[in-house]
């Protein structure tokens, strides 16, 4: 049993809490000491039985065998606490739950989190830090890139390909190889029927951008 931390502590990383659980009744994989938070109205709450530990001062307390997991549904959000974590030398563990569909030709990446009740077939590609909410079906040769987010039931079918930092919302349709642009924002409920060009929000069906940003970092 390796001991493990979680970066945030809010509502997904209270999810992610749970997903540990599950990981342990199949097989005692994880001791989870609790969460690394900014916000110091959270440290010191005790969340669903598991400590915010404090922020990074904390988390540079705990020994370098303490994997970690960023657990923080933001795309620029999570790179930010991630690149500090790593500064502090820690390393990442990947959380998949048991119970999914996943073939055996998919490689992911560090610190992938990958939620309940999803379906993921054959010769997918996910980068580091990707998250995949609970329902997401992907298909063959799909490939996400580091950063992404999926919220629930997001849809995506064979050969597309997401760009690093992409956030898509629920119940967002992808369409077979297409491509939507790193740091792109698909709204609930888009269909993406054309590629979806960098830094921007694309929402409707079919998907069209709204808004073009500048990201910063």
């Amino acid at each position: 049993m390796k001991d493990l931390v979680i970066i945030g502590a809010g509502g997904f990383a209270r999810e992610v809490a749970w997903l540990v659980e599950e990981i342990n009744q199949e097989k005692n994989s994880w001791n989870l000491v609790g969460f690394i938070d900014e916000d110091q109205e959270k440290q010191g709450q005790i969340l669903n039985g598991y400590p915010v530990l404090g922020s990074f001062a904390a988390l540079e307390k705990l020994p370098l065998s303490t994997l970690a997991i960023c657990a923080v549904g933001n795309p620029s959000d999570k790179q930010r606490l991630v690149e500090k974590a790593k500064v502090l030398g820690r390393k990442f563990a990947a959380l998949i739950h048991p119970g999914i569909s996943l073939s055996s030709t998919v490689i992911a990446g560090e610190g992938v989190i990958i939620s309940k009740g999803c379906i993921l077939t054959t010769n997918i590609s996910i980068g580091d830090h990707v998250g995949i909410n609970p329902g997401c079906g992907i298909g063959h040769d799909t490939v996400l890139k580091s950063y992404c987010t999926l919220m629930w039931h997001v849809n995506i079918a064979g050969k597309a390909v997401v760009g690093e930092g992409c956030a898509l919302g629920t119940k967002t349709t992808v369409l077979q190889g297409i491509s939507i642009g790193s740091w792109s924002t698909a709204g609930a409920g888009a269909v993406v029927t054309k590629d979806i060009p960098a830094h921007c929000t694309a929402v409707g069906m079919p998907a069209k951008p709204i808004k073009f940003h500048n990201r910063e970092v």
